[in-house]
């Protein structure tokens, strides 16, 4: 608008310059037509043409409008008629979007009405809605089939069969749409993922692989995660080919790596490729980076045992090394604690626990205070208390995925198929153990301060179990005693004295008394000689 006042200005000024520009060269015009001088002054002559080209115009566009005035009727009739159309169209919509199926389904009818449905699909959309709305899924399902076959609404027309296929759970069917769309058009958010979490329900990481690289080269996905999602299809591939081919685990979770540095299973799967391979130095070092980011006991159990030759002395000194990498760490001091046990190391091993349970009082750290109590002491009830405490102690993180937990990582869950949803976190819902007495958790102080007493199991003690055994034992001991003669003496050796009347003879083998069992019973001991140190009877 802006641009045809400016050239109307000028046009205006120019034609005052050229008027301007006559007045000051005066000048007469003759015309002789038919033997008759016509006369008059040039700017006059000029300003008549000018009238008469003006006049001609004007009288041309009459002329034109007169002659086209039908058709203008009928045009302008025509778009009074499309715009109430598309004002329908567009109520309905809102109607439609809003879950009015009555005036959404009104208006449908009004804008069929108003508007020829090949000239505008957006009809069938309407009444697709208003179908759906009012739960006549079948009459839905053809209109956007019609929609399907229209290469102008192709793409609409199958994101609605994907999703009512979705609806009835005909997955087969879903797939089909989706990877049409995204074979049509990559470029669509919702068909390039749906295609891409069948692809790896399916285990096809190659096609996935493929169609995820034409996803990222147009832009359909962020860089960053496109990257992270290339790498959790590269170790799902590299975990396949772990056992078969452990070159090609290797080659895929190492490039996985360079995708996600910190991606743990990528790292756990190149470690245990390498290991395969011989190369201990180099997984030991792509454990050490991964532990240095993000410190996870899968991590630190296959760092510690990377030899299978090594003793529980060495692969103690591997956790301590862990530990030197990342310390003041739950997991650390867990791992040194596990490897400390191992080795029998107790005072180390319980140490290092009671310091993860005061860091963090969860679970694994009592649960490894009861296997330590377990292999030192064998006193039950304090295996029990560690337990208890347990019990009580909030859950240790583990693969968790739409609700579902896994004792290892998966790609896609196994709940809704969705890529990379497995995550390392505490469970939901259960942040806390069941509280049977209805107390909170108790902290390690608290869980020391009530540890029962350690029991010094004797055979005489009056704990049930432990005497019944005694008891067992010693009547086993009393069934195999079986008094025998004396031998007759030689005489070559002095004839013993003869014993008083009603004693029997010891037999010369008998050279020490005994009580209550066999003389060769290392755990018999005669009442005259110094009591052993008494030791602690275990119950495994």
């Amino acid at each position: 608008m802006l641009i045809r006042l400016v050239v109307f200005a000028l046009f205006v000024l120019l034609l005052a310059y050229g008027f301007s520009w006559l007045a000051d060269r005066p000048g007469d015009l003759s015309l002789i037509w038919e033997g008759q001088i016509y006369q008059t002054r040039l700017i006059v002559a000029a300003s008549a043409i000018i009238a008469l080209i003006a006049a001609v115009m004007i009288a041309w566009w009459f002329v034109r409008l007169v002659w086209t005035s039908p058709h203008s009727v009928t045009r302008y009739f025509r778009a009074r008629k499309r715009d109430r159309g598309y004002q329908a169209l567009s109520t309905g919509l809102i109607a439609a979007g809003a879950g009015n199926a009555l005036l959404a389904r009104k208006m449908a009818a009004r804008s069929r009405g108003l508007i020829r449905a090949d000239q505008e699909p957006l009809i069938n959309l309407l009444e697709a809605q208003a179908a759906l709305i009012e739960g006549r899924h079948d009459e839905a399902r053809a209109k956007f089939e019609a929609m399907a076959n229209d290469p102008e609404t192709r793409e609409l027309g199958l994101r609605g069969l994907y999703l009512e296929a979705r609806r009835l759970g005909a997955n087969e069917a879903a797939r089909q749409y989706a990877e049409k769309a995204a074979d049509n058009a990559p470029y669509l958010p919702w068909a390039a993922q749906a295609t891409l979490e069948y692809r790896s329900q399916a285990g096809r990481w190659d096609d996935a692989i493929r169609l995820l690289e034409q996803q990222k080269a147009a832009r359909v996905v962020e860089k960053a995660e496109a990257n992270r999602l290339h790498a959790v299809l590269l170790t799902a591939r590299a975990s396949e080919k772990l056992e078969s081919n452990p070159t090609g685990a290797r080659d895929d979770a190492l490039q996985a790596l360079k995708l996600a540095a910190d991606f743990i299973p990528a790292a756990l799967i190149a470690a245990k490729a390498l290991f395969r391979e011989g190369g201990v130095r180099k997984a030991a070092s792509i454990l050490e980076q991964a532990w240095k980011s993000a410190p996870h006991p899968e991590i630190g159990q296959a760092y510690v045992r990377a030899r299978s030759g090594d003793s529980t002395l060495d692969r103690l000194k591997r956790a301590e090394r862990l530990e030197g990498q990342r310390p003041n760490n739950v997991e650390s001091l867990l791992v040194v604690a596990q490897a400390a046990l191992d080795a029998q190391e107790f005072a180390k091993a319980r140490a290092k626990a009671e310091a993860a349970a005061r860091m963090q009082p969860r679970e694994a750290a009592y649960l490894l205070l009861a296997d330590i109590e377990e292999a030192e002491t064998g006193d039950q009830g304090r295996v029990r208390h560690w337990l208890a405490q347990a019990l009580k102690a909030p859950r240790d993180p583990a693969w968790v995925a739409d609700g579902f937990v896994s004792d290892k990582w998966l790609p896609v869950s196994p709940v809704t198929g969705g890529l990379d949803a497995f995550e390392w976190k505490a469970p939901f819902g259960q942040i806390e153990g069941p509280l049977e007495d209805g107390s909170a958790p108790a902290s390690i102080e608290t869980a020391l301060k009530t540890l029962p007493p350690l029991r010094d199991v004797r055979p005489e003690s009056p704990v049930n179990d432990h005497r019944i055994i005694e008891l067992e034992r010693a009547a086993t001991i009393a069934k195999a005693v079986r008094p025998t003669p004396a031998p007759a003496p030689t005489s070559a050796k002095p004839k013993p004295a003869e014993p008083a009347a009603g004693d029997k003879a010891p037999a010369p083998s008998e050279a020490k008394p005994f009580f209550g069992g066999l003389p060769d019973d290392p755990g018999v001991r005669d009442p005259r000689v110094e009591p052993e140190p008494k030791t602690r009877l275990r119950l495994f």
